[in-house]
């Protein structure tokens, strides 16, 4: 006999129904009611600090693998909603376990899908437990929309150009007093921010901006200049624009939930935004506008509201067309391979202005902010091309060591693949979007305080941030684990074509060539006199 137990729960804790204590409930269940369960194979799949929102959960996963290769005659849980809140879910998981011929058991709801009636009243129970979390989804989003009619600052961090002010509160019938906050000016941000528009205006172009404030030394709040996402998003802010009817009626236009009446727009207050992300999502995409929450502020707006949405439809207008491919650089091959040794920055391939046959490399830095942020040399991009391909041919021919070398490659490339830590930060992403998930759900109660809601929002914003962080990471590492797999299979042509490079190469497409030195050329660094190339292995 094959037993399986399943625990989960969404937050670590060793309290209430911690995994042990599931765990050992389940076991008590097993000695007194399945008869020889003391000669029963017990096997044991926890799932802690992960949601029952949906399956994806590494042992749930395991679990559901070893029901197809292996003979279980139970699969035992504490309590239905452990296994899922989805109704879908945990029909998809009975069908399973129906066609293996495997008995459900769920101890804490009683239920025993070895009777009819106990099969009923499981489906009965799940369909409550989504409701349930529906129910709750609910609630967060009617009292988010109690709370922006308020037009109060919820916490986190503030946008460029304010800060967080305590408002005092009215007295409860307990005697205490509640407080909230609003946003309020910071002269020296907020002047920065009105340049930011004042400059989109006269170039329509973000990275022109972004130009403008390098040139003028103009920083964030951390120290650092402005990213052209940074810029963008600060551009496309509610939080800036007065709250008059030109951007009552743009917002309406996108079936925006707008909490204010025409008659109750005024130049003296600004917006607030709501809902704009969705937190239970990876990434934490963007909402569409009309999931947006706009309110009246108690700060005041710096730009009218039909400049604002002028500058939207401009950014609109702006935004490359999705079904427009990116045309990769087609001339040079060693476009972002090089790097300046001044700044740290990577070089790539641009024409000449004055003459279209001729192009160079240069610093990004120096592309972004000109000679304020690098005032590396640049390089003659053809006769760059050239010798580094000469040195690669030369080193082709005279290294005895070129095929130890195509080796350590291949062991590099798999090692690499191997050690990618994807899984692992996949495990941290879940965890966290759990941890936001149970504090979103927190704001469903009625009656908080409104310094604890704003502590809620700034732990939610911390831990998204951490989200952002770790997904970027995880692309970057899908993106160098698809290069390595690319890099492995074109080894082998590689390896046959290095005999005879020098005569081959010539006939090779400019894509061919640039695939070729990646493949040999670990980076290449530019000193402003000398090119220093390293090979790979070396």
């Amino acid at each position: 006999m094959k037993i399986a137990i399943y625990s989960r729960k969404s937050v670590y804790t060793g309290k209430g129904e911690s995994i042990e204590n599931q765990i050992e409930m389940c076991k008590n269940y097993i000695s007194a009611n399945i008869t020889d369960s003391h000669v029963a194979d017990i096997v044991i799949y926890e799932d802690e600090g992960y949601s029952g929102k949906n399956t994806e959960r590494p042992h749930f996963q395991k679990m559901l693998r070893d029901i197809r290769k292996e003979r279980f005659n139970y699969v035992i849980c504490y309590k239905l909603d452990r296994i899922s809140r989805s109704v879908s879910d945990f029909s998809a998981l009975i069908e399973e376990l129906n066609d293996h011929n495997i008995d459900f058991v769920c101890i804490k709801d009683q239920f025993d899908t070895t009777t009819p009636m106990g099969k009923a009243m499981m489906y009965i129970a799940s369909v409550f437990a989504q409701l349930e979390r529906e129910t709750i989804a609910e609630r967060v989003r009617d009292n988010m929309l109690m709370l922006s009619k308020t037009g109060r600052w919820l916490g986190g961090t503030t946008p460029t150009g304010f800060t967080s002010e305590k408002v005092q509160g009215l007295m409860t019938l307990d005697g205490k007093i509640k407080h909230s906050c609003k946003l309020k000016s910071n002269p020296d941000e907020i002047e920065i921010v009105k340049t930011m528009y004042d400059k989109y205006l006269e170039f329509n172009s973000v990275s022109a901006v972004s130009k403008y404030l390098i040139k003028n030394n103009v920083k964030s709040r951390n120290g650092k200049f402005y990213s052209l996402l940074g810029i963008k998003e600060i551009l496309q802010n509610p939080v800036y624009c007065i709250a008059d009817k030109d951007v009552r009626d743009y917002f309406i236009s996108f079936d925006s939930d707008v909490c204010f009446e025409e008659h109750e727009c005024s130049d003296k207050f600004g917006l607030l935004s709501y809902n704009k992300r969705d937190y239970t999502k990876k990434n934490v995409p963007r909402n569409s506008k009309d999931q947006w929450i706009i309110s009246i502020g108690k700060h005041k707006g710096i730009v009218s509201g039909k400049t604002w949405v002028r500058i939207q439809e401009m950014l609109e207008n702006n935004k490359p067309s999705p079904n427009r491919v990116k045309a990769h650089n087609d001339y040079s091959l060693l476009s972002g391979m090089i790097y300046c040794t001044q700044c740290g920055s990577k070089m790539f391939a641009k024409f000449r202005s004055n003459n279209a046959d001729l192009f160079d490399y240069i610093c990004n830095s120096k592309m972004r902010g000109g000679l304020d942020l690098c005032s590396c040399q640049n390089l003659n991009g053809q006769q760059t091309d050239d010798m580094v391909c000469e040195y690669l041919m030369d080193y082709t021919n005279e290294n005895s060591n070129i095929y130890k070398l195509l080796e350590y490659l291949k062991r590099s490339f798999q090692n690499e693949i191997k050690s990618n830590p994807i899984q692992e930060i996949d495990t941290k992403i879940k965890k966290l979007n759990d941890q936001i998930d149970n504090l979103i759900k927190t704001l469903s109660y009625s009656d908080l305080d409104p310094s604890f809601i704003q502590r809620i929002n700034e732990q939610v914003s911390k831990l998204d941030s951490e989200v952002k962080m770790l997904n970027e990471e995880k692309l970057n590492l899908q993106s160098s684990v698809s290069t390595l797999y690319d890099k492995s299979i074109q080894l082998d042509i590689i390896s046959k074509a290095l005999s005879s490079l020098k005569d081959n190469f010539k006939d090779l497409t400019i894509y061919e060539k640039r695939n070729l030195i990646r493949l040999l050329i670990q980076k290449i660094e530019w000193d402003g006199q000398d090119l220093h190339i390293f090979i790979y292995g070396e």
